[in-house]
């Protein structure tokens, strides 16, 4: 009988070795490839409508007049809501107790100052955790692309099970997507036009609030006076908000509480930017360790970064994206790309969105004493950011970190620029610490430095704060010394204006011609002469 040919055996390539090697291990664990089970994290209690009622919503994360005003809007709408304080260490400790390791700082400050609080309602107010759990939530921010914080919600929910109030629920407010509960399922809160134009207007009366604030509080005679004011002016509006008031009549009030803090611009202040990370940037305690309040103890003025340009900056991405897959059209499919959508719609949607927002602004501003402050132009951030950094990119800030140090220095904006982010945070530091040295190298007249936040090593920050902070105060030195010198006037002139002259006023803001505000004020003295002199020649005229 003829014996069959038997086939050549080749050798297995490597890749069916290692498919062979993940087979075996997996049936040895256990992990059948034909019974594969997705995790799945739900919500462990929706939102409902009956719950409205009954159920108190915690709020954070944004500048502290931002979430003292959120809450009188959110109340005017009929919801039980409460701010939470500013996050500080005892925060941190609380976050790191209960949090995994490897998380960044705003997600410990975060997810801890929550958990500080709901141990306060039981252990202080003696709430038990079933009551907790049913009548409160809380609602956070989220995020996309690199940064991780949008990812943690998971994340708190664990710390909290583990803190001991295991389903209490937390809220995402998406940055792209409005607010949702993070993991699906119905909500309660009526995402109408009303709900966003009264969180709007929260928003952009506590970035007015704010921008006033640093203006004038450098400069008060009177210690205090102008945190005095702006705590009346917060009540002022919460009580508007709330009640569902005219606001026109109320932000004139603000003004003239305003008004009445004494103020001395001729005191010489370095202009400070900080800019970086969205929560590092713009919490107001021990997160970016009370860096705007350091700054100014330090004998510094302060612009910080308004919410209202976070959301320019969406609307500019929406545009942007927009116009660029308008072209795709083999990969989007339909006539101008965008397969069931109508781009052109989109576009004067988008445009109408920036138009009204900048309108608002401007109008509440104006009303409140907030005169010449110009919301940025993204259109230009962008383009002088683009052959530094690439517009398409878009984690963190994306583009705007660069396009706000360069326009800082051309502009003469401000006479230092402070980057602040937590660290480890991956879209700021790979900016701040990569793309800006290249930016610090052709513009030689920056004077720039990137801080990183880890909840402690304040020292440390304070100290490399303090040492830039002596080259932008010489900075400002020369900028006054240079105005007084083509202006033709001493410091004991300028100490002695005419009375009423706008210089001595809070709400007063002189042209702009370079970063530091004294200098500011002596290139505008011919019209204050010529405006005092007037007024005490019309005088004159009357007595006769």
């Amino acid at each position: 009988m003829a014996m069959k040919k038997r086939k050549p055996e080749f050798p297995k390539s490597m890749e069916e070795e290692l498919q062979q090697f993940q087979a075996e291990q997996e049936k040895a664990l256990g992990l059948s490839r034909d019974h594969k089970n997705q995790w799945f994290d739900p919500v462990p209690r929706q939102f409902l409508a009956k719950d409205k009622a009954s159920t108190t919503i915690l709020f954070g994360g944004l500048t502290m007049a931002h979430d003292f005003l959120v809450e009188g809007a959110l109340k005017g709408l009929g919801y039980r809501v409460r701010h939470m304080d500013c996050p500080d260490n005892e925060s941190l400790r609380f976050g790191k107790e209960f949090g995994n390791r490897g998380q960044c700082n705003p997600t410990y400050f975060t997810v801890g100052n929550l958990i500080k609080y709901l141990h306060y309602l039981r252990d202080v107010e003696g709430k038990s955790k079933e009551e907790i759990v049913a009548t409160y939530l809380f609602i956070t921010s989220g995020s996309c692309g690199p940064c991780r914080f949008g990812t943690y919600v998971t994340e708190y929910r664990k710390a909290l099970r583990d803190a001991g109030f295991d389903g209490f629920r937390v809220l995402l407010f998406q940055q792209t997507d409005g607010l949702k509960q993070a993991t699906g399922g119905e909500s309660a809160l009526k995402l109408d036009t009303s709900f966003f134009f009264s969180f709007l207007k929260a928003v952009l009366l506590g970035d007015i609030l704010n921008a006033i604030a640093y203006r004038v509080r450098p400069y008060e005679v009177e210690a205090g006076s102008t945190d005095a004011a702006l705590s009346r002016c917060k009540q002022y509006l919460h009580d508007a908000l709330s009640g569902r008031k005219r606001l026109m009549p109320v932000l004139r009030k603000c003004r003239n509480e305003l008004r009445a803090v004494r103020v001395d611009r001729t005191m010489v202040k370095p202009k400070v930017s900080i800019i970086g990370e969205f929560w590092a940037m713009t919490t107001e305690g021990d997160g970016n360790y009370q860096l705007q309040r350091f700054l100014e103890n330090e004998g510094a003025e302060v612009e910080v970064q308004s919410v209202t340009a976070w959301i320019l900056f969406l609307i500019w991405s929406g545009r942007y994206d927009t116009l660029r897959r308008m072209n795709l059209r083999e990969a989007d499919s339909g006539k101008n790309g965008l397969k069931g959508k109508n781009p052109a719609m989109r576009l004067r949607m988008l445009w109408l969105a920036d138009r009204i927002l900048r309108g608002m602004f401007q109008r509440y501003a104006k009303a409140m004493g907030l005169y010449h402050y110009h919301l940025p132009d993204m259109e230009e951030i962008a383009r002088v950011a683009h052959k530094h950094y690439n517009n398409h990119l878009r984690g963190g800030e994306g583009h705007m970190e660069v396009g706000k140090l360069i326009l800082n220095v051309v502009k003469r904006k401000v006479n230092m620029t402070i980057s602040v982010k937590p660290f480890g945070c991956m879209p700021s530091s790979g900016v701040s610490d990569g793309v800006q040295s290249l930016i610090t190298e052709k513009y030689p007249d920056a004077i720039f430095l990137p801080i990183e936040t880890t909840g402690d090593g304040a020292i440390n920050v304070y100290s490399r704060v303090q040492m830039m902070l002596f080259k932008a105060k010489q900075a400002a030195q020369r900028e006054f010394d240079e105005s007084l010198e083509k202006k033709g006037v001493t410091v004991e002139q300028l100490r002695h204006l005419p009375g009423g002259s706008k210089a001595a006023q809070p709400l007063y803001t002189g042209r702009h011609v370079v970063a530091c505000t004294a200098a500011n004020v002596v290139y505008d003295l011919p019209r204050f002469i010529k405006s005092a002199s007037y007024r005490t020649k019309k005088r004159q005229i009357q007595s006769q």
